[in-house]
């Protein structure tokens, strides 16, 4: 009679290799759904920063770089005219002065004040930026644009 230890043996060893399967599957749509989830969560999170700007921007008048600084507590002034805050990755805000690192995640709030070409109305756009730490790819992940009256003299101009 012969022994059936090795028919047992490979069976086992396939059933450990479909589990073994099953559990990369697994893993693998865990991490797809933990980027999705920190994805929504950074957009979640400019979303609610850039309304929170722009309804500032309203409620100032059109100061832009206030807005900012009333908001999140930093406004650095850019060459272009435009205001910034940065953030890291846990949107933390960072210090002033501190250089950012290589590979790590940040966001950007930006507030630009844009020409609305009509008297008496005010335009600026907010918008935030991701870097990404791979690859240093600069993402828009969340813009508005806001609109205010502004006074105008009576002259006609």
């Amino acid at each position: 009679m012969k022994s059936k230890a090795p028919l047992l043996l490979m069976e086992q060893m396939i059933m450990l290799l479909v589990f073994a399967f099953a559990a990369a599957l697994c893993l693998q749509a865990f991490v797809k759904s933990d980027n999705i989830s920190r994805r929504s969560e950074a957009r979640d999170r400019a979303a609610t920063l850039c309304q929170n700007i722009a309804e500032t921007i309203r409620a100032n008048g059109g100061d832009a770089g206030e807005a900012l600084r009333t908001v999140t507590g930093q406004c650095l002034a850019a060459e272009d005219g435009s205001f910034e805050a940065r953030f890291d990755g846990n949107w933390n805000l960072i210090e002033a002065g501190k250089s950012l690192g290589v590979g790590d995640q940040y966001y950007f709030a930006w507030t630009n004040e844009i020409d609305s070409e009509v008297p008496g109305l005010g335009k600026a756009e907010v918008y935030v930026e991701s870097v990404a730490p791979a690859d240093g790819e600069i993402t828009r992940i969340f813009e508005l644009e806001v609109a205010w009256q502004e006074e105008v003299d009576g002259s006609g101009g």
